[in-house]
């Protein structure tokens, strides 16, 4: 059942990403582009992820442990070091430079475009060389 719900939950989130453009490279990078031809219309799925989470994140996080899991499961590190700045100025850049951002990269990448489908292979080579490294 707990599988069913998340294959439904990532289904709805795939469809909402894929109808918001966030699927879309040029959609994307006009939302980056402040100095060209500015392109607000993912202003408003922002506002409206923010809103929601603002608003069910602390009512969620008063229950005792989720719906399908045990407990939650909240980062505990909370100084911010170089590593973690570097990391996520890297990854800004990356998905910034690119116009595809990880979760919208992968419902994308059922399109079968090239630049989608190298974008999907580099990422997740990334992560394995990260997992290498990392031990």
């Amino acid at each position: 059942m707990r599988n069913l719900i998340s294959l439904l939950v990532g289904f709805v989130f795939a469809l909402g990403l894929g109808l918001s453009g966030m699927t879309q490279v040029q959609v994307v990078r006009g939302f980056l582009d402040i100095t060209g031809d500015w392109n607000l219309s993912l202003m408003g799925v922002m506002i409206g992820a923010i809103g929601v989470h603002s608003l069910l994140f602390f009512v969620i996080k008063k229950r005792s442990a989720p719906l399908l899991d045990r407990k939650f499961h909240l980062p505990s590190k909370k100084d911010v070091d170089l590593r973690l700045i570097s990391g996520a100025a890297l990854f800004g850049l990356g998905w910034g430079w690119v116009g595809i951002c990880p979760g919208p990269g992968l419902v994308a990448a059922v399109s079968g475009q090239l630049n989608i489908l190298i974008f999907v292979v580099s990422m997740l080579a990334g992560m394995l060389i990260y997992k290498i490294a990392e031990r």
